[in-house]
This record gives structure tokens, sequence and C-alpha cells, in this order.
């Protein structure tokens, strides 16, 4: 009788007791080394000062720096929106074979690395590119894209895009046909229905879309180093320029006002998906319309025109860079096919010195620290997910500061990271270290775990509450109940949770890139990015293994995230 009453008492703290570890893991992975960076921002050799952070904030130097990262982000939001909207507009009001597939790669913004899209956009506008090779082959003279702005914009449509249209798409098939029908019953036109209908309801999910997509483009570091190099350095790529000065004060004055941006823009975010959690529930969706009817109107005729000339856009920005990509990583510098890149890569492998780049252990070390990360980030965001879906004081607050980690880019954790647990802490006179492989798996486990929690919790919070009262009536404690019945009726979502945080893992750049002890712990998009400043060969190879191990995580997020509610968030 008392083994069993202890084993009932540990089962009722045992909810709290993983909850308290997990907070533990992730205030010294998180909220210590960003903590790090404030302090390095106000501190200096003779105790604070504020001078650092100050001149940052005062210098002209500096603000022109901050000005063109919002410039140019404010360009690729634009651009983003653009594109996505068209995008949005045909999957919500049009039916033909192949819309769920298509809705469905509007995911890929999360599964692909940044890296290897600027791989795709060297290999297409690049000197010798795809679109060069085709401008001379029709006589037409060649186009220099590479280095500039403009191919920075495109390559971050490429990647926000799809992130507008994904949720403009939600917000449009939530909204009530009956509401329509009734405009159009008091005499509205169509457009009418749409201006006044519609397009209110549409707006404020653009404006959250546009809000994202200019937080990741204002944080976007890997696609700006590699189109745009440092004559059009971002706050990011600054930051990253300093580290390797080891002007660490420096870099972290600039990551805190970065950080500081970030985190208003997303807890605005967090606060419109609170208040629209649970709108369009019950709306009767409106009718899509054959994309190939039997009969053709005017009207018809200029949708599916306008239909064609955006598919011809998404042919361009879309799939260019990645057929180009394998296109160029099989062809050689006359123009015939060739597996020498991938030749060049194994051979590497084998010769390669100490200093030089790897590709097999770089591969291995993606996949190892893709497992690590995955054993840390899914208990982690499991935990997280039921916690915010629990009625209980300052519910709202551990779900935010849950959340913070994708307002604080992999730059900053990498520099926290660095400058605390890498460099040492002094822990009751002992001098604590997490370094090499740790120190990453910790950085992607912090940027990953959010993804699964964002799988999982909707699930958590939708499921009938009947079931576990009656597990509960019938004797199961609430530790039983949570494994036994809630866990598995959101199974599925634990999957895709999971496959998000490898293939974020896979695909981790900015803190990598900082953390990374030379070439032996280097990943695959480290790699790219090296053998990006050398031959492009070698580095669309690099870039299509990354691309089959990042398609193959995409599998399992359409397998099973198909059948969850969390992807709506994302």
């Amino acid at each position: 009788m008392r083994a069993q009453r202890v084993v009932r008492w540990g089962e009722r703290r045992l909810l709290a007791a993983v909850a308290a570890l997990t907070a533990l893991v992730l205030v010294v992975l998180f909220y210590f080394p960003v903590a790090t960076v404030f302090v390095d921002a106000v501190t200096d050799a003779d105790g604070w000062t504020f001078a650092p952070l100050l001149d940052v904030l005062t210098s002209p130097f500096y603000l022109g720096i901050f000005r063109f990262t919002a410039y140019q982000a404010l360009l690729s939001t634009v651009a983003s929106v653009a594109l996505g909207l068209p995008g949005a507009w045909i999957l919500s009001r049009f039916e033909f074979r192949g819309r769920r597939t298509l809705r469905s790669l509007t995911i890929l913004p999360f599964v692909m690395p940044s890296i290897m899209v600027a791989i795709g956009f060297v290999a297409t506008f690049g000197r010798n590119g795809t679109l060069n090779r085709a401008l001379t082959a029709l006589g037409l003279p060649e186009v220099t894209l590479l280095y500039s702005l403009p191919v920075v914009i495109v390559a971050h449509a490429f990647y926000n895009a799809p992130l507008v249209t994904r949720v403009t798409t939600a917000a449009w098939e939530s909204v009530d046909a009956s509401a329509v029908e009734t405009a159009r019953t008091l005499g509205a036109s169509r457009r009418r229905a749409f201006v006044d209908v519609v397009l209110p309801q549409l707006l404020p999910a653009v404006a959250v879309g546009a809000t994202l997509t200019f937080v990741f483009t204002f944080a976007s570091f890997p696609i700006v180093l590699a189109l745009g190099g440092f004559q059009l350095a971002t706050v990011e790529v600054f930051i990253y320029s300093r580290v390797q000065n080891l002007a660490f004060s420096e870099a972290a004055s600039l990551a805190v006002v970065e950080t500081a941006l970030s985190l208003g823009l997303t807890y605005a975010y967090l606060r419109y998906e609170g208040s629209r959690a649970s709108s369009g529930r019950g709306a009767r969706p409106q009718r899509r319309r054959s994309l190939v009817p039997s009969s053709w109107s005017a009207t018809e005729a200029g949708a599916r025109a306008a239909v064609a000339g955006y598919a011809a856009v998404v042919l361009l920005v879309f799939v260019a860079p990645i057929a180009s990509m394998l296109l160029a990583s099989v062809t050689g510098p006359r123009g015939e096919l060739t597996l020498q890149h991938y030749l060049f890569l194994l051979e590497r492998q084998q010769s390669g010195t100490t200093y030089q780049v790897r590709p097999l252990s770089a591969v291995r070390n993606s996949l190892l620290f893709g497992l690590g990360t995955l054993a840390l980030a899914l208990p982690m965001g499991v935990v997280m997910s039921v916690l915010t879906t629990r009625e209980f004081r300052g519910r709202k607050v551990i779900d935010a500061l849950s959340m913070a980690p994708l307002a604080v880019s992999g730059i900053v954790v990498g520099l926290g990271l660095l400058r605390g647990l890498v460099f040492g802490v002094e822990v009751f006179g002992t001098r604590i270290r997490v370094t090499g492989a740790a120190a990453i798996v910790a950085a992607h486990a912090v940027g990953a775990y959010p993804f699964v929690t964002r799988n999982v919790a909707p699930l958590l919070g939708g499921l009938d509450p009947r079931l576990v009262e009656s597990a509960r009536t019938l004797g199961a404690s609430r530790v039983r109940a949570l494994f036994d019945i809630e866990l598995p009726l959101v199974a599925a979502g634990v999957v895709a949770g999971a496959a998000f945080a490898f293939a974020i893992s896979i695909g981790e750049f900015d803190s990598t890139v900082i953390l990374a002890e030379g070439s032996a712990s280097y990943t695959m998009p480290v790699a790219v990015e090296r053998y990006l400043g050398r031959r492009l060969g070698p580095a669309t190879a690099m870039g299509c293994v990354l691309l089959v191990v990042t398609s193959l995580s995409f599998v399992v997020i359409e397998r099973f995230g198909g059948r969850t509610g969390g992807r709506g968030g994302f």
C-alpha cells in the first residue's frame, strides 16, 4: 500500500517535474545565451557601460546598416506578398488536379535550407547560369544579377511567398459563403461582394503573412551572404563579420537591437493569431470553380489567362532555381553531362586534409546532429504542448516564452552559446563548457522545438475533454491518461513535428557556421557555402544531396502533417 501511494504521489508530480526540467533546459540553452549577448552589449573590461549600444543606436554607419536591412526586408516583403497572393487566389477559388499537392508545397520554406535556395539562384542567375545560357542560345546579351539587390529580393520571395500563400489561403477558405451570397442577393456585384465581404477578412491574414515575411527577411543571413556578399551586408551579415573579427561587443550590440525589433513584431503576430484562433469555425466555405470548365465566358477566360501568366512566373522563380541546381550538378564546363562533381566529392573525402571540407563527413555530421536535435527537441516540444493546452494562471506567458526562439535568429543564439557555454561558465568554482557537437545540437534544438509545439498543441487542445475525464473516472492518473489517451490520438502531429525538427536541423546554417569547430564539425549547409566560394559544380552536387535529405523529411511531414491542425499556424 505504501508503494502504491508513493507511485501515485510520483505520478501526480511527474508532469510538474518534467515541465520544470524542460524549463531548465530552455533557460540554459536559450535564455542564458541570449542574456549573455545582452550583457556583452552593455559591459566591457571595466564593468557596465552603455557606450557600445549607444554607438549602434546613434552612429550614422550602423543606422545605415539597419536602414538598408529594413529597406531590403520591405522590398522583399512586397515581392513576397505580390507573388504569394495570386497563389492563394488560385488555391482557394479553383479546383484542379494536383491542387492538394500544390498546397502541400507551401510548407517547403520551413524544411528547405536557405543556403540551398541560394545555390539554386547562383546556378540560375550566375555568369554561366541557366538564364545566361538560354539568352546566349537565343542570341541575346547576357545579364549580371548576382551580388545585386534584385536577386536577393527575388530569392527572399522564393522563400517567403509560399508562407503568404499558406496564411492567406487558410483565411480565404474560412470566409462564410452565406455572407457572400447574402451580399449578392441584396444586389451587390461579384466585385462589390468581394470588396465588402471577403477582402476585410483577408487583410488581417495578409498583414500576418507580411509581418512574418518582414521578420524573416530582416534576419535573413545565408541568402544575403551568398547572393549579396559583404557589399550588401545586412545586420545579420555584419554580426557574422564582427564575430569573425572577434569584435564581440560590437556584434552583441547589433544583435540586441535586431532581437528587440524581431521580438516586437513576433509578439504582434502571436497576439493576432490568438485572436483569430476560433475564427472561421462553422463557416461554409465558398465553392471552388473548375480550372478547366466545360464552357468559357469572357470573365472565365480572363481569369484562366491570369492563372497561365502566374504559372509562367512560378516556373521562373520557384522551379528554375531547383532545376538549375540539379542540372549544374551533372553538367561539365562545356555543357556536357557528367558526374565529375559527385566524383570530386568522393575524391575530396579521401584526400582532403584536416582544414578542407570532407563531404561524407558533412553528411554524417548533419544526420547525427539531426538525430541529436530530434532527441532533445521532440520531448521539449511535446511538454510545451501539454503546458500550453492546460488551464492555469500564467499559461499565456508560458506560451509566449516558449515561442520566443522563433523571433531570435540563429546568429544571435549561436553568438550567445559561443560567448557563454562554449567559452565556459564558472559554477561553484568549476568551469563548465559545452563545445563541438553538443553546442550545435543545443542551438538546433532551440530553433526546432517550437515547430513540434505548433504541430502538437492544436491537436491536444482540440481533443474532447470527456475522453480524459472518463479515463480519470476509471482510475487512471493524469500521467496515465496523457500517455494512454491523449498522445496516441495526436501521434500524427508528433510525427510531423519530429520531421520538422529533423529537417530544420539538417538545414540550419546560421548558428552552425559560428559554432562549428573546424571542418570536422561542418554540416551539409556549411559545406555548400564553403564550396560555393570556390567551385559551383561541387556546391550544386552537395546541394543536391541536401535536397534529397530534406525532401524525405517533407514526405514525412506531408504524410502525417496533412492530418494535423497544427500546421495552420505556419
